[in-house]
């Protein structure tokens, strides 16, 4: 009897040492390395354009990025002086300084973005638009 415990007992935990190696996903939203505003063709339809914003207290390098509906944006973050974020609530976007955010855009529009750290008194000033035409 306690023979057949023991054998349940790692069965159960391989089991779960299985499952759980299976459900880890890899996720290159983030942390991608991206040259500076190039494009290449997408497999999907449109472009990607690979974009680095520089953040700089209080401004962002690229305060307006101009993009196609089907293109795919690949924005990458660095901080050139101070702490920053990059935040986009309508495209579903937040990243921090080094990160890369990759978005598909299907829909055309102007979207903003904004610094998502408090970074000091000029904080408000940091924002830019996303222009899907």
């Amino acid at each position: 009897m306690k023979l057949k415990s023991v054998t349940l007992w790692i069965f159960v935990l391989i089991t779960i040492i299985a499952l759980s190696a299976c459900s880890k996903s890899n996720n290159n939203t983030n942390n991608q390395n991206s040259p500076e505003s190039s494009q290449a063709p997408a497999t999907s339809g449109g472009a990607t354009k690979e974009i680095t914003v520089n953040a700089v207290d209080w401004s962002f390098s690229e305060p307006e990025i101009k993009a196609n509906v089907g293109d795919t944006l690949k924005v990458t973050l660095h901080n050139e002086k101070g702490v920053h974020g990059f935040q986009s609530d309508d495209l579903g976007v937040s990243i921090k300084d080094g990160e890369t955010a990759t978005i598909k855009l299907d829909k055309a529009g102007t979207y903003e973005f904004h610094c998502s750290i408090q970074c000091g008194q000029g904080h408000d000033n940091m924002v830019g638009t996303i222009i899907v035409q």
